[in-house]
């Protein structure tokens, strides 16, 4: 009756070890990889509607000392969705590729891919769509 308690105590304590061993190498998600699986999920699931660029914005964010500032560029739109308006931006520095934002000016059409369940989760380019007209 011992040795079950004692085989049952050990082999948990090997089950627990394993647990946190696992746990622990998980790749964790970086905030670049968060935004590319939101953008993948706007891919799947999310509508087009019309919208407006209202500014685009460069910006250097200074990380710490002895290390490159950070540059970041954010595309502001707006767009509505059911009589209500909405103003977000989404950072494109990613995406520089496959967009010109020295063409982007106030005022400029574009398509909105947004997630119909929550309206405020926007897109106007991904690395699959782009929503900026020429």
């Amino acid at each position: 009756m011992d040795f079950i308690r004692i085989y049952s105590i050990f082999l948990g304590c090997v089950a627990a070890a394993l647990i946190v061993y696992l746990l622990s190498r998980r790749k964790k998600n970086t905030a670049d990889d968060i935004e590319r699986e939101r953008r993948q999920l706007l891919d799947r699931v999310g509508r087009i509607t019309d919208g407006n660029v209202l500014d685009v914005q460069e910006s250097y964010t200074e990380v710490g000392t002895g290390k490159d500032p950070l540059f970041h560029e954010l595309l502001i739109y707006q767009y509505e969705i059911a009589g209500v308006e909405y103003h977000c931006s989404q950072d494109v520095t990613r995406l520089r590729q496959w967009i010109n934002l020295h063409s982007c000016r106030v005022g400029l059409l574009t398509s909105v891919k947004y997630d119909p369940q929550n309206p405020g989760n926007s897109m106007v380019i991904s690395e699959r769509w782009n929503g900026l007209r020429s």
